[in-house]
């Protein structure tokens, strides 16, 4: 129970679709979603195999508790080799796409092979078909979703589709489900393109069946009770949004900016939460609408804005006027403060391109942050840039960059490469914010030491999702830490990031975790399934895949110098705030991390280790 126990498989080179049954003993190891999806996906390509090859495979997987009663239970997690990184890629997406495949009956989609010519794929529960995309290859994500429900005439299908990005091979291009939630990170949505494949259409009408129905919804119903009454998850998320944090970084002086040069944004509150409460001086209309909601979720972070119709940016562009997804606090950090934008409204505008292009706003605003360095030194010129002036703060440079990068024309084709590619190229390896090839997200580690930690050790390249410590160091939950400290760290991420697994494989937010522990998701689990799932076996079940991502990135060529920082980061002080005249203290935590984890020193699981976790 919780799972479907069925796996749909197609291969996109002969065009067969098959049915096959779930690896239950894998289940039972593994729970679901990033954990069992990646083991399939370990078990099936080799470590070294080229990310854009048709020998690459695609993953997309529910979790047991997707599409169930459990708060956040519509989440999804598409698996593959990534190309931004030649690490395992798992990104994460909430919406409506996760819980209505798996109302129709499956647990996992594996793609494999490419097509010969782009097509699009229609799942009505256990009724399959591929169908021509040659219609919409090089159409927008928006567009695709528009046609492909009017073309079958049911507005109620839940789409995940690719943008023109994500057809060009832009390394970090996203696959955008319900028009503005995304699997984001790590170039999964260039996976897809380079399949031939445009989008999934889904529509399901079965329900989830668990294990105990009267015992599931009380676990379900007090998981509830806690985030309800939590501040972070009951009032500051559905308020504010991720963007409660702007102003909070900013002051704890861990906000990037320019590329990490600095560690404060001066403006920072232009572009914060508050900001997008407040009556714009134009109009008296607000940027923020509302806030929304992912399927079953209780929490309702998402925002939905609307842009000022004044704005330079939608002027003679009407396409973009209508009301979208808003600023979250990684997009409204990469696209403003590490460029020096304090334009709300154009922020909003390039993040509205994003989604509808299909392109990780993370990645895309730091690599124009990398190229506006680059272009500050003379080392980029407007020939290179095809006229575009790259400085920093400036606006109209980042419209420009966007527009380009998203159909991957011009210059933003080299943009659309990441800032490490761009950054070699130019002889500059060192101005590229990244670990393994992904662009950092929006905490600088100077003033926060464990996210140090984390970006080196992150699996799947620099990210903040793999281990929250600024739940810890910056507000105080679980309890309190010195950010300033590199004490107590490793083991603290080390924690972080097993939870972190075992909550993205059981298809739940993993921003529940501001209120519930391990202790408030076992139940919930226990109950879906059968097995018997207390909380440590959970922390187990996420020690086990995260040892599992390490083996193959090293079976892929990856190695312990892998786990490092940009020299930036650990050699120039932080000017301003708390942190001042602070580095990363990397060196000093990293030999803990590997043996708290039961590594050698140079970062290699031992066969003790491997065995007692039965990877």
């Amino acid at each position: 129970m919780g799972w479907a126990r069925k796996i749909l498989r197609i291969n996109l080179t002969n065009g067969t679709i098959a049915s096959e049954p779930l690896n239950m003993d894998w289940a039972q190891k593994y729970l679901g979603q990033r954990g069992l999806a990646s083991k399939y996906l370990i078990d099936e390509i080799d470590p070294k195999v080229d990310p854009l090859s048709p020998d690459n495979k695609l993953i997309f997987a529910t979790g047991p508790l997707t599409g169930t009663a459990a708060s956040t239970g519509g989440r999804y997690s598409v698996i593959t080799k990534g190309p931004l990184t030649n690490a395992i890629a798992c990104s994460n997406s909430g919406g409506y796409w996760g819980a209505e495949f798996k109302f129709a009956g499956w647990d996992m989609l594996i793609l494999e092979g490419k097509s010969e010519k782009p097509v699009y794929l229609t799942i009505m529960d256990d009724k399959v078909a591929l169908h021509d995309a040659s219609e919409i290859w090089g159409t927008s994500v928006w567009n695709t979703d528009e046609w492909i429900k009017t073309k079958h005439q049911d507005p109620m299908m839940h789409i995940a589709a690719i943008g023109v990005s994500g057809e060009q091979q832009v390394l970090y291009a996203a696959i955008v489900n319900d028009l503005h939630r995304a699997a984001g990170r790590s170039g999964v949505g260039a996976v897809m393109g380079s399949k031939n494949i445009k989008a999934i259409a889904v529509r399901g009408t079965n329900g989830v069946s668990v294990k105990d129905g009267g015992a599931f919804l009380k676990a379900t119903a007090a998981g509830k009770k806690v985030l309800a009454e939590n501040a972070v998850t009951g009032q500051g998320l559905p308020t504010y949004g991720t963007q409660v944090l702007m102003n909070v970084i900013n002051e704890a002086g861990a906000m990037p900016t320019r590329n990490h040069r600095e560690v404060q944004f001066d403006g920072a509150h232009d572009i914060s939460a508050e900001a997008m409460h407040e009556p714009r001086k134009s109009d008296g209309k607000k940027n923020l609408l509302t806030n929304q909601a992912c399927f079953g979720c209780t929490i309702a972070c998402g925002r939905i804005s609307k842009i000022d119709e004044e704005h330079f940016t939608v002027k003679n562009k009407p396409e973009y006027w209508h009301a979208s997804g808003g600023l979250e606090y990684e997009a409204a950090w990469a696209l403003g403060s590490n460029t020096g934008v304090n334009d709300l409204e154009a922020l909003t505008y390039v993040n509205f391109i994003c989604n509808e292009q299909g392109m990780d706003p993370i990645s895309f605003g730091a690599t124009v942050s990398a190229a506006m360095e680059l272009y500050e030194l003379g080392i980029l010129t407007t020939e290179h840039t095809g006229g575009i002036e790259l400085k920093f703060g400036s606006a109209e440079a980042m419209v420009k960059c966007v527009e380009l990068t998203g159909k991957g024309e011009g210059f933003g084709k080299e943009l659309g490469q990441g800032s490490l590619r761009l950054c070699t190229k130019y002889g500059r390896p060192d101005l590229s914010m990244t670990v393994k090839g992904q662009e950092f997200p929006a905490y600088d580690s100077r003033g926060i030491q464990g996210m140090g930690l984390t970006y080196a050790t992150s699996n799947r390249g620099a990210c903040h999702l793999r281990s929250y410590t600024v739940s810890s160091e910056i507000l105080g939950i679980p309890e309190k830490t010195d950010p300033l400290e590199t004490d107590g760290k490793p083991a603290l991420v080390k924690a972080f990031q097993d939870a972190t697994a075992a909550v993205d494989s059981a298809g739940i937010c993993v921003f529940t975790t501001f209120a519930w522990t391990l202790d408030d998701i076992a139940p919930q689990v226990d109950t879906a399934c059968e097995g018997g799932w207390s909380s440590e076996r959970l922390l187990e079940t996420g020690e086990r895949i995260w040892n599992m991502e390490r083996m193959f990135n090293m079976q892929a060529g990856f190695t312990a110098k892998d786990d490092n920082l940009p020299p930036r980061l650990v050699t120039e002080p932080a000017k301003t705030g708390p942190a001042e005249g602070r580095v990363n203290g990397l060196e000093k935590m990293l030999p803990e991390y590997y043996q708290l984890r039961g590594w050698t020193p140079d970062g290699v699981p031992t066969n003790e280790t491997l065995s007692r976790l039965a990877v």
